[in-house]
């Protein structure tokens, strides 16, 4: 499906129509599996938060013929630095593109708007033993600063700041964890007070237990954990 296609298939859907594949840091065997279209063929789009294989991604794009939207976690991060500086693509041999181009969309410090959907993306995680794509909460701070200006063109321009961020680590406080490498941003609850997201979509922490908190209200947006798969849908 061209992309040109996804453009204007998404801007004759609401954004509050949108049906959204979330996924994050398990390879589901319920996504990657021979029934993928029959499980999911009505998704419009789907959005990774974070630590998952680039081939597994490119299986579900090249099966649903969807948009995907993701971030880098603190894993599968080899091939983050093509990413990051797009100048370099050109230059790279075709037979080395083809080991990390999948044809989903990087939102790393990024935010993007398609038909009626606006999408921010921070990826990463707390900093914890000086890996790649781990940032301090100062840092993580930078990052969303640097999504300023496109949010307020937004803002002006549509009504409204975003719809859904799109994170690898969680906030500060909400489905995080005690340990270092597992703690969310406070920066992130800033963003959400200040920007006002409906959805903050995150990875990062897996769920054992089917009890675990895997959606809460802060504010007003709904923190969602996208841990193998979430089936999102915006509200009328």
């Amino acid at each position: 499906m061209p992309f040109l296609w996804h453009i204007l298939y998404l801007s004759t859907k609401k954004a509050g129509a949108l049906k959204i594949l979330c996924i994050s840091d398990q390879i589901d065997p319920q996504v990657y599996s021979p029934q993928i279209k029959e499980r999911f063929s009505d998704v419009d789009l789907i959005l990774s938060a974070g630590d998952l294989p680039l081939n597994y991604l490119d299986f579900i794009i090249s099966t649903l013929n969807k948009p995907l939207f993701f971030v880098f976690g603190n894993h599968h991060t080899n091939d983050l630095k093509f990413f990051k500086n797009i100048w370099n693509y050109p230059l790279i041999e075709e037979e080395e593109r083809h080991s990390f181009y999948c044809g989903a969309i990087h939102m790393g410090s990024k935010v993007r708007t398609e038909g009626n959907f606006i999408l921010a993306g921070l990826g990463g995680c707390m900093w914890y033993n000086n890996g790649i794509n781990q940032f301090t909460d100062f840092q993580m701070f930078i990052e969303a600063v640097k999504l300023i200006p496109k949010l307020l063109w937004n803002r002006v321009f549509h009504g409204r700041y975003l719809d859904v961020l799109l994170t690898h680590a969680p906030p500060l406080g909400i489905h995080d964890k005690k340990d270092r490498c597992h703690s969310g941003f406070k920066t992130y609850l800033w963003f959400m007070k200040t920007f006002k997201p409906k959805f903050l979509v995150h990875g990062h922490v897996h769920l054992y237990d089917l009890c675990d908190e895997r959606s809460t209200k802060w504010e007003s947006t709904v923190v969602i954990n996208a841990y193998s798969h979430y089936i999102l849908e915006f509200g009328s």
